[in-house]
């Protein structure tokens, strides 16, 4: 029978392995509640899962050259987006900010760890640009209130990364589900209950549940914490 250790290899190979066959990926997180919240109503969500589901985060962005997050969760929780719990390079950090409401202090965009990619409307105003940051100008999708998934990831393909992990937040995640350009969704699922706050998914809506996504589906045990590993066909 085989060892913690043994059992604890395999996992990893039965998670990452599929990650690295192709050298085009794009891929998106979510850290949620049982009720399918991934913060509190006041934007607080520093942690709702587990150490291991942030080991998990940090070994996803190491596999990647770009990670992707919407100008909410730059807003809200100024992250990194570095490697630092496991060996690898940083990603180019990639920021979607239409109307550029970041404020220049973010870390992101100041700490020099990684390249930075803003991405702004052609008409947006993101005033002085710090040093290593790169301001990117798309036009809006066609709804006008962000841009289109498929936009963005030409572009960023056109610099090279094909390997994209669309890290938050919900509306940004829901986004590129809605456009049917993911390879993969990983929920990590928390017992923990909020009964309020902000959503993790918001799609298109359907009236009957044969119309719902039921992609495959592989679960895995990351401590108190279970990681859903969701497969698409872009």
């Amino acid at each position: 029978m085989p060892g913690s250790a043994e059992r604890g290899e395999s996992q990893l190979e039965s998670i990452y392995l599929p990650l690295l066959r192709d050298r085009g990926l794009v891929i998106a997180q979510l850290g949620q509640t049982l009720d399918g919240r991934i913060a509190t109503r006041t934007g607080h969500s520093h942690f709702i899962t587990g150490p291991a589901d942030i080991l998990h985060l940090h070994r996803l962005r190491a596999l990647v050259d770009a990670v992707v997050v919407g100008a909410g969760t730059a807003i809200s929780d100024d992250p990194q987006l570095t490697v630092r719990q496991v060996a690898g390079r940083n990603p180019v950090r990639v920021v979607l900010d239409p109307s550029a409401r970041v404020p220049p202090d973010r870390r992101m965009f100041k700490d020099g760890l990684a390249p930075t990619l803003w991405i702004v409307r052609p008409q947006a105003d993101p005033g002085p640009v710090p040093s290593g940051v790169e301001v990117l100008r798309l036009e809006a999708g066609p709804t006008g209130c962000g841009f289109d998934p498929g936009a963005v990831l030409q572009a960023l393909a056109m610099r090279g990364l094909r390997r994209v992990l669309v890290e938050g937040g919900g509306v940004t995640v829901s986004r590129f589900l809605d456009a049917g350009v993911l390879h993969r969704l990983h929920v990590t699922v928390a017992p923990l209950l909020l009964g309020s706050g902000c959503p993790s998914l918001t799609l298109e809506p359907v009236d009957r549940l044969d119309q719902a996504r039921r992609p495959h589906c592989r679960q895995f045990s990351l401590g108190d914490d279970v990681l859903f590993d969701l497969e698409f066909c872009p």
